[in-house]
């Protein structure tokens, strides 16, 4: 797991976390964990979270599990770096719905001294690389990959297949729209939908 940078105290620049996976592997709860062990250290700790995220709270950034941690909604990442003064430490989630300035918002907190902690999707349902994630995991100085357990064989899941209709990229859910699963059973169900849509025609 991740050990907090404390060899030389001199050097005044912060660094960035990132925590990706799929839906259900625990992003959130690592996210928060780091957060409110901060906290307990009496650093002074901001969480932002995307303003079109409302699914559990409007002002709360919530796991799956119902454990909490106060939160500030922003449209913009944009608003981050205004809002973020005076802080130690900065706790992102759902990095994947902000705009591409996120990178350059986390390196430039992380370069005024602040430990940049985010939390994101790294692949979206079509499995492909979701919104900044990959750039914010290539400037990151740690990277944690979690893994949710596949819904139909029990290994390891890093993708999310997405359960309901609609082919937007976009689609908050939860367990009724989403599942998790691994490389095999994700693929197994792609052959089988690109065979029915060939049929179809």
């Amino acid at each position: 797991m991740f050990l907090e940078n404390t060899v030389n105290h001199t050097e005044q620049f912060g660094w960035i976390e990132v925590i990706c996976g799929s839906m259900f592997s625990g992003k959130t709860e690592e996210l928060i964990r780091r957060l409110k062990r901060a906290q307990f250290a009496k650093q002074k700790v901001e969480i932002f979270k995307p303003a079109m995220d409302v699914r559990y709270d409007e002002d709360k950034v919530v796991s799956h599990d119902a454990n909490e941690i106060r939160s500030t909604p922003v449209p913009a990442s944009g608003n981050i770096r205004i809002l973020a003064n005076d802080v130690e430490v900065v706790g992102i989630d759902e990095a994947q719905f902000f705009d591409d300035e996120i990178v350059a918002v986390c390196n430039d907190l992380a370069n005024r001294g602040i430990r940049v902690i985010v939390a994101g999707l790294d692949m979206d349902f079509k499995g492909n690389p979701f919104g900044p994630m990959p750039a914010l995991m290539a400037t990151a100085e740690y990277v944690t990959k979690v893994h949710a357990v596949c819904t139909r064989t029990g290994n390891l899941a890093h993708y999310s297949h997405r359960t309901a209709a609609g082919n937007e990229l976009v689609l908050l859910g939860e367990t009724q729209e989403y599942e998790p699963l691994s490389r095999a059973a994700y693929y197994k169900i792609m052959r089988e939908k690109a065979v029915r849509e060939k049929d179809e025609k």
